[in-house]
């Protein structure tokens, strides 16, 4: 759609991603005149290259996987392999359609839907590919892009968009990181019959997660297959006749690994390069846009900023970016200075089995004088997991005996990921856990374990 006045907008969003979109629906719905624009194709990370194609795949390697824990259990696995040409087709199944259903739900809804670099020229003035525009509001909603690495040979590592298209997956693959995307990659290469290696800087992978849960998951992850190297910095990437040989350190001694595939799995960063904020008096750092606790630039009160663009408390996670981007536009509507709770979101790496988090780990909340309580299970013995042959499942809740309410929550275990969203209501909704545990639940089912967890 174009829009060829001159007068201002009332909005100009850059970025199409889900705290763009949402945004700039929601200024449309109020009369604004809202532009939209991106330099990729509609939809943003998570639809497109990100969260959603990423469990489509893993959905391939969760039922080679389930197959596998049941063999000599009824199962006789034989054959049972992943075709990757097929799997991916099945993926692009869903994200081939995102981009223009995405665009044509803006422009019904009275968006003007533009493609290109948006450069900003002045406080309140930007440019599309060189077509200047005019705004009375802006909102920064880019992203975020893979931070780039300081080794030689690093132009020869691809990233996670590359990896959800690759055409065929090598025999070896080695990633780069600890975090999340080396983690669930891993876990579906392995599974489709790859040698993943995780080469991670520091002594502890998955930082963010409870350090006894992890534990136990790498040593999953190593008898499906996945090698970890810890406090192992890559010094090189060389590409000799095929494949890759990288140079890994570990406490001064240096090895090479041979390798097919080499990806990117060590973070991301605010992907602001080419928006010229210093031309809009727009602050910013490492870590994004700075912006108030409403979401407003600190230097240029025309900005906001949300999603992984913007300095904020919120974890770099999808539901933060949407309801940053719906608290942003809100705030511009109204004059308000309503401010995003984060409190009560869940995140998860989807592994298999799943690793899930949920506010506080154990030694924060001691750090902040909390007496906590900790209801810790071994729950690979229970019903729901010796159903399905999964020996590797624990849960640590945690709960401030002050006011029996849930502080942090960290599970381990098939279909985790869902059972935790009814912690997060409960740590939203200030639920009780006698409160919780007078529920009684449909069984037997995963949620109907969550009484058994909190005793």
């Amino acid at each position: 759609m174009s829009d060829t006045s001159t007068d201002p907008y009332d909005l100009i969003v850059i970025g199409a991603g889900m705290a763009g979109v949402s945004a700039a629906n929601k200024c449309a719905a109020a009369g604004w005149r809202v532009a939209i624009v991106d330099a990729l194709p509609y939809g943003g990370t998570c639809a497109l290259r990100g969260c959603d194609p990423k469990k489509i795949l893993r959905r391939g390697a969760e039922i080679i996987d389930s197959a596998r824990l049941l063999a000599g259990k009824g199962i006789d696995e034989g054959d049972l392999s992943i075709d990757w040409a097929d799997l991916m087709a099945h993926k692009r199944g869903f994200t081939d359609p995102v981009p223009q259903r995405m665009e044509d739900g803006l422009t019904g809804n009275g968006v003007t839907t533009l493609h290109g670099t948006a450069t900003f020229t002045s406080p309140d003035r930007l440019t599309v590919d060189g077509t200047p525009l005019s705004f009375r509001h802006a909102l920064i909603a880019t992203g975020a892009r893979p931070r780039p690495l300081d080794l030689p040979g690093s132009e020869h590592v691809i990233d996670s968009t590359d990896f959800l298209n690759l055409p065929d997956l090598p025999d070896r693959v080695l990633f780069i990181g600890g975090g999340y995307i080396s983690f669930e990659f891993a876990h579906i290469a392995a599974r489709a019959g790859s040698h993943p290696i995780i080469v991670d800087r520091g002594p502890r992978p998955l930082k963010g997660f409870d350090p006894d849960l992890v534990e136990r998951l790498v040593d999953r992850g190593t008898k499906a297959g996945i090698e970890l190297r810890r406090g192992t910095a890559t010094s090189a990437i060389e590409p000799p006749d095929r494949g890759y040989r990288v140079t890994p350190t570990t406490d001064g001694d240096t090895t090479t690994v041979d390798t097919d595939l080499v990806v990117h799995g060590a973070g991301r960063v605010p992907h602001l390069a080419d928006l010229d904020l210093d031309a809009a008096g727009v602050d910013h750092g490492e870590r994004g846009v700075t912006v108030a606790g409403h979401l407003q630039s600190t230097t240029n009160p025309a900005i906001y900023a949300a999603g992984d663009a913007a300095d904020t408390a919120g974890a770099p996670l999808t539901p933060v970016a949407v309801f940053e981007g719906k608290v942003a536009a809100s705030n511009m509507l109204k004059g308000h200075t309503t401010v995003p709770d984060y409190d009560g979101v869940p995140t998860t790496v989807f592994t298999i089995p799943e690793l899930t988090r949920l506010g506080l780990l154990e030694d924060d909340a001691r750090d902040r004088g909390i007496d906590v309580e900790v209801h810790h299970h071994d729950t690979s013995g229970w019903f729901s997991n010796y159903r399905i042959g999964e020996t590797t499942a624990a849960a640590k809740i945690l709960v401030d005996p002050a006011t029996d309410t849930i502080i942090g929550a960290h599970l381990l275990g098939p279909e985790y990921a869902e059972l935790i969203n009814i912690l997060a209501l409960a740590m939203t909704t200030g639920l009780t856990t006698r409160q919780l545990k007078s529920m009684t639940a449909a069984y037997p089912t995963v949620g109907s374990d969550l009484g058994s967890m909190l005793t």
